[in-house]
């Protein structure tokens, strides 16, 4: 395909197919002038690849490479055949024969190389290609074939049966219609058998089974066996006609007849049929040998794929005990991009049942009976999401829109009731004040979410795991999070591949960049279940600290490949985690918390494979 380069020339010719010496390819490589020659003889064969195909030019190269000739053992020099030539032989060009029907449906000769490539790829992996890739015989010379005389004629082979030389079938009334030929040869068709003519159409077809009897005969080239029976009306046979003259035979007149015409030749044996018995033919080739256990030529892939914090297990068991929050029964949304269901939760999805109120009711009562569920928690999310896409500070300004979204997705899942409480609940959201002042690690104040100059709503991030163990990413943030209280484990696992997963909302706030997630999980009836007690025992619970963290190095990873003198320190805001029913509670339904800087470059280096063997241990 590439002629011109010499890597490749160099390449096949010194192949095992080509079968060049050493003193050859030192001739061909050190010789200026037969180098330029060989290369414009392959130059020749990818032309004749794209005038005639891939075939031709294949049986060309061997060809001028003579070998054939090399595997058969027919050079002069050459004292035998190569071992297995034969079988060698057979294979490339059985290869070519596959390559040849490919490249009509595959374009180009790079296209026809990426195929054959694939195809040796699903070879190795135990996929089989159907009867074509069977591997063919090299010889079909010791192989017993059945075939018809018809079929024969013309051939020769070494040993011939004829079991059934005496079958016939006889012409009859009901074979209309009724054909014969003439004694001018002219073709006649009769509709009844008035005058002879069913002997006439008998005769000629028994002419026919001589002809064919007599080719039957003749393709032996060392012996012959004819199985002969007195069946019915064997003197119709051909066999039966050469043999007695068309005559009936007598009751067990068959080897008589047979001894009067043959029993002097010294070359014809007439025998009885052997009974049949169990005897099987056992070639005397045919040793056993015990070879080397066959090895497996699948390739074992290393195993890789996608995962998400959600794919991080907690353990169902071990020492730790849950903080006593009897009155909780949290649940987490179920959203498209990750599926966060807190494990811990098994209330059914209230969406289904009548509501407790009909009148609208305050905000501040929406905000524990809106309806919970993985649907609603999303149908929340989805809110949020189009308010940050159109923008905080717009939706704020105007609540008209706002209203006209939340009353169309509210009447469509038969929710009319909860449309004002909606408009009010998620305006207040984006117009609250959030404190921040003394959450862990945290700089700012207070944030609001219509105050925000610059955000980005579902931000998508993909991180790359080498090998990185989930109890090591575990240890690191039990270690340097939430007051290193204890919290339920991870299942131990491996991470290799991708690790992926969306955030809520990425904002910057007073020059640093923050994470925030929402959350609708029902921790109380009122406002006073949202302490930060409650609060954290939920994070350690659902394992936030650890989604968190990973939004945290994704964002670390964002900024220090775009930002400007990036420093962790100046940079990073933190976390914060809004837990939507208590924004009208003391603690507002917020946790915040900026890891340390400690934490985020260890994960950074656990996850590219640079963390200390020693490091990892310890976490």
């Amino acid at each position: 395909a590439d002629p011109d380069d010499g890597r490749l020339v160099r390449t096949a010719l010194a192949t095992a197919t080509l079968g060049l010496g050493w003193a050859q390819l030192d001739a061909l490589f050190s010789n200026e002038m037969k180098w330029e020659a060989c290369v414009l003889q392959f130059r020749g064969y990818r032309e004749c690849w794209r005038r005639q195909g891939v075939l031709p030019m294949l049986r060309k190269l061997l060809n001028d490479f003579s070998v054939p000739a090399r595997l058969f053992g027919l050079n002069t020099h050459q004292q035998q055949s190569v071992e297995g030539g034969e079988r060698i032989m057979t294979d490339l060009l059985h290869l070519a024969e596959l390559l040849q029907q490919a490249s009509t449906l595959i374009e180009g000769e790079h296209g026809l190389i990426r195929y054959l490539v694939e195809e040796r790829q699903a070879s190795s992996e135990g996929n089989g290609g159907g009867d074509a890739r069977q591997i063919r015989l090299e010889s079909d010379g010791d192989l017993v074939k059945v075939v018809t005389i018809h079929k024969s004629k013309g051939l020769e082979y070494p040993l011939v049966f004829l079991p059934f030389v005496c079958a016939h079938r006889p012409a009859r009334p009901d074979d209309m219609p009724l054909k014969w030929h003439d004694a001018q040869g002219d073709l006649q068709v009769a509709l009844a058998d008035t005058g002879g003519v069913l002997q006439k159409v008998d005769r000629e077809r028994l002419g026919e089974d001589l002809r064919k009897l007599y080719v039957a005969l003749t393709r032996a080239r060392y012996a012959t066996w004819i199985g002969m029976a007195e069946i019915e009306e064997f003197e119709r046979s051909a066999i039966g006609h050469l043999l007695n003259g068309g005559k009936v035979l007598a009751a067990g007149g068959l080897v008589k007849s047979l001894e009067e015409a043959f029993g002097a030749s010294t070359d014809i044996a007439i025998t009885p049929a052997p009974e049949p018995d169990g005897e099987r033919l056992a070639r005397q080739d045919d040793a056993m040998r015990q070879g080397k256990a066959r090895k497996s030529v699948r390739v074992m892939r290393e195993p890789w794929s996608v995962a998400s914090y959600s794919s991080l297990k907690k353990m169902s068991h071990g020492a730790w005990i849950a903080p006593d929050t009897s009155s909780e029964e949290g649940f987490i949304e179920a959203r498209d991009a990750e599926l966060e269901r807190d494990e811990d939760d098994t209330r059914p999805s209230q969406s289904s049942q009548p509501l407790r109120r009909a009148a609208v009711q305050p905000a501040a009562r929406a905000l524990h009976d809106f309806p919970r569920g993985s649907e609603e928690g999303s149908f929340l999310h989805d809110l949020l999401e189009w308010a940050a896409q159109r923008g905080f500070a717009e939706v704020a300004a105007d609540s008209g829109p706002l209203r006209e979204v939340v009353a169309r997705r509210c009447s469509v899942r038969g929710w009319e009731r909860w449309i004002d409480p909606l408009t009010e609940w998620i305006a207040q959201i984006l117009t609250t004040p959030l404190a921040l002042s003394g959450k862990q690690g945290i700089k700012a104040t207070s944030v609001t979410l219509s105050g925000l100059r610059e955000s980005i709503a579902e931000m998508e991030f993909w991180l790359a795991a080498h090998h990185v163990d989930t109890a090591a990413i575990d240890g690191l943030v039990s270690k340097y999070t939430v007051g290193r209280v204890e919290r339920p484990a991870i299942e131990p696992a491996q991470l290799n591949g991708m690790l992926k997963g969306f955030m809520d909302l990425v904002f910057e706030h007073e020059g640093r960049y923050y994470v925030a997630d929402y959350k609708s999980n029902w921790l109380g009836a009122d406002d006073a279940a949202y302490t930060a007690e409650k609060i954290r025992a939920q994070i350690l619970r659902s394992r936030y600290d650890l989604q968190y963290v990973l939004y945290l190095l994704a964002l670390h990873r964002l900024l220090k490949a775009r930002q400007p003198n990036y420093d962790y320190d100046t940079h990073i805001g933190g976390a914060v985690y809004l837990f939507l029913r208590g924004l009208n509670a003391a603690t507002q339904g917020v946790y915040a918390e900026r890891p340390p800087r400690e934490l985020i470059e260890r994960l950074d280096a656990l996850f590219t494979g640079d963390a200390p063997v020693a490091d990892v241990e310890a976490a």
